[in-house]
């Protein structure tokens, strides 16, 4: 019979295999899904893993889908490698989304394009002050930041709602709730004409080397390390677990912010209630699948952008369920959380006697 015998020390090897693995289980399960559902598995799986990729313009959809994904997960990974679990980036997603859409509403016809720069720099000030809510809750009562990042995703849709149905609702939009169109001057401009990618890609990529750097080049990287990994250690050294705290999520905040002001000033171009797509969430997955390393987190972000790509096309063409995204995105984090067993676990065979 097969059993679980304990690793003398956790294997390199299976933490770098575990994500490959989990995504062949997944698409295992996914055939089975698809055989389940009485639909062809080759097309199924066609319009995951082939129709996001088979174009230019499948590949500028995906690096929209991904930079968002990419952005807030860089964040989280700082959190989660700090033992701080901001569960709430989709709140600062959408306050980010809030606060870069009033800078871009602002603008006239005059407005010059510098005013994007303005619009991502107020979604970075929206998303951490968002963050900052549980940071100071939990520096100073000592709140669950699970908890309460989590509930501030609720109170930040609330307030979109509000503002989109009320002050800030299109007076010509024929009662719908919105706000108005950005003007030209406030989009994010896009890398090729006919295509809708727009530089967030380009942030995104610089946004991975600048992590990487902070991480595992700097003190102040070093210092965040080892505050999540052994706080005793971390106060022994003299680092601050009271500024590795508010570091850790307005660096997160701040991030999940810029991917709200890239996502409102750019494919969405208004505020309306359609605005969280779940990115902040589904970033919680890219972060975990990408091994919190930034490099980890572009493949696991392209990843994860084929989901949605794919459930969206498995929809459209073959009738299934729009929940088919959330469905393989959770037997993604459910494949790999049972593979990172064998990271501190190995299977032996023992014969019954």
């Amino acid at each position: 019979m097969l059993k679980l015998e304990t690793r003398p020390q956790p294997s390199k090897l299976m933490s770098l295999a575990s994500p490959l693995l989990a995504l062949a289980i997944t698409t295992v399960l996914g055939i089975a899904l698809f055989m389940l559902l009485g639909k062809d598995p080759a097309r199924g799986l066609q319009m995951f893993f082939w129709e996001p990729i088979k174009s230019a313009y499948a590949w500028s959809e995906l690096g929209i889908k991904a930079t968002p994904l990419v952005l807030i997960a860089l964040g989280l990974a700082v959190c989660f490698r700090s033992n701080v679990w901001n569960i709430g980036a989709e709140g600062q997603f959408i306050v980010g989304a809030l606060a870069g859409g009033w800078v871009a509403m602002q603008a006239t016809p005059d407005t010059g394009r510098g005013i994007v720069v303005l619009i991502l720099a107020a979604g970075i000030a929206g998303g951490m002050a968002w963050a900052a809510i549980t940071a100071l809750l939990r520096d100073r009562f000592n709140a669950n930041e699970i908890l309460v990042s989590l509930m501030l995703v609720y109170v930040a849709d609330m307030l979109l709602g509000f503002l989109v149905y009320g002050p800030w609702k299109d007076p010509n939009g024929y009662n719908f709730p919105q706000t108005i169109s950005f003007l030209a001057s406030t989009k994010v401009p896009r890398l090729f004409d006919g295509l809708r990618v727009n530089i967030g890609v380009l942030i995104a990529l610089a946004s991975v080397l600048a992590f990487w750097v902070l991480l595992f080049r700097t003190y102040a990287g070093f210092a965040l390390q080892v505050g999540g990994l052994a706080p005793a250690a971390a106060r022994y050294a003299g680092f601050s677990s009271r500024r590795a705290l508010w570091t850790a999520l307005l660096i997160s905040g701040g991030m999940a912010g810029l991917a709200g002001a890239l996502e409102a000033a750019g494919p969405l171009g208004q505020l309306t209630p359609y605005v969280p797509a779940g990115y902040g969430f589904a970033a919680i997955i890219v972060a975990f699948v990408g091994r919190l390393h930034p490099v980890g987190i572009i493949f696991s972000g392209v990843l994860m952008s084929m989901f949605y790509i794919g459930g969206e096309l498995a929809q459209s063409r073959m009738g299934l369920p729009k929940s088919i995204t959330g469905v393989f995105q959770g037997l993604l984090l459910f494949s790999l959380l049972a593979c990172d067993t064998l990271i501190n676990y190995r299977l032996r065979w023992h014969r019954k006697h």
